[in-house]
Formats: C-alpha cells, sequence, structure tokens
C-alpha cells in the first residue's frame, strides 16, 4: 500500500498524463484510495497497469456501492494489486444518479482486466450501473425477467411470504 506521501505522488503523475483525472486521495484502514473522474476510468486504470514504476497488473476486486442519500449516490470501487511489491491500492469512481428512467454508466475494464467480466455483470445485476462497452451485460444471478436492484438502499425490504406445506403435511405422530 502505498504511504500518503506516495499516494499523492501517483496522483500528481496521474494528472500529468491525463489532466483532471485524480479529483482526490484519502487513506482508509491503511488502504490509499485514488478518487477518479469516471468519465476517466479506462485512463486512469490503464496508466496503473502499464506505466513502469506502478504495473498494478491484477484487477483483485470489482463492486458496487450505494452512498444513499449522499451525493454522487454510487460508486464503483476497483482493487488493484501490484503482486511483485505486494501492494494494493483502490481506485474509486462515484456516479451521479441518473434518475428513475436511467441507469447510472461507466466505461466497462474488461478490455484491461478479462477477469472483470463477473464482477461488472453483478455490479449491474445487483445495482442497476451500467458498464459500456461490456461485452456480456446481462443478469447473473438474479432472473432475467426480474424488476429492481436488490442492492440498492430504496430498494424495499421483505418480500413474498414463503408457506412451507410440506412440512404441515409430515408432521411426524408422535409429535403431536
Amino acid at each position: 500500500m502505498p504511504d500518503a506521501p506516495g499516494l499523492e505522488l501517483i496522483a500528481q503523475d496521474l494528472n500529468d498524463a491525463a489532466a483532471g483525472s485524480v479529483l482526490g486521495t484519502y487513506h482508509e484502514h491503511g488502504q490509499g484510495c485514488l478518487i477518479v473522474d469516471p468519465e476517466r476510468i479506462l485512463a486512469v486504470l490503464g496508466w496503473l497497469r502499464d506505466t513502469p514504476g506502478q504495473e498494478y497488473r491484477f484487477l483483485a476486486s470489482l463492486h458496487g456501492v450505494d452512498y444513499l442519500p449522499a451525493q454522487p449516490r454510487f460508486g464503483v470501487v476497483y482493487e488493484l494489486l501490484n503482486m511483485p511489491r505486494v501492494e494494493r491500492l483502490r481506485v474509486r469512481a462515484a456516479l451521479a444518479d441518473s434518475g428513475p428512467d436511467e441507469l447510472p454508466e461507466i466505461d466497462s475494464c474488461v478490455p484491461l482486466f478479462p477477469a472483470a467480466e463477473f464482477q461488472e455483470r453483478e455490479v449491474y445485476d445487483f445495482f442497476g450501473i451500467v458498464f459500456s462497452g461490456h461485452p456480456d451485460l446481462r443478469r447473473i444471478l438474479m432472473p432475467e425477467d426480474y424488476v429492481g436492484w436488490p442492492q440498492r438502499r430504496d430498494f424495499p425490504v421483505g418480500g413474498e411470504p414463503v408457506i412451507f406445506t410440506r412440512d404441515e403435511r409430515d408432521v411426524p405422530r408422535w409429535f403431536e
């Protein structure tokens, strides 16, 4: 994990390479995080992967976050790993809520990190975040005809009652 000065140097080098790509930095739980412009996510991830001295070539995790009621509401978080240095870096892109008729959108990083294919599908499935350019963006765990995004904070809690009639029929006689 880069320390605070190291994280600031990475942010400065990134902004020199792609102006305005890093919006901020912070350390949380001993791990550095770059807050980046979602419009430049591919440039940032490509730079972190390919630049000599950085070489974050392993995407350990990609996940979505709902910060409701905060704005911007959604986040896509990338956990990158530099295996030779055993160094982890978090990259976060914040996405505004597009309203009830549109879904938030960000570029897919599958061309850079093929392992992101199923992770992006999972984020789409649970949060409704669309990954532009994804090779097969469809639901992965929920049924195709399912309505809603179950990991969003405003998703209704509850559901349909389940009736277990098998248990009612097969009660042993000695239990009565």
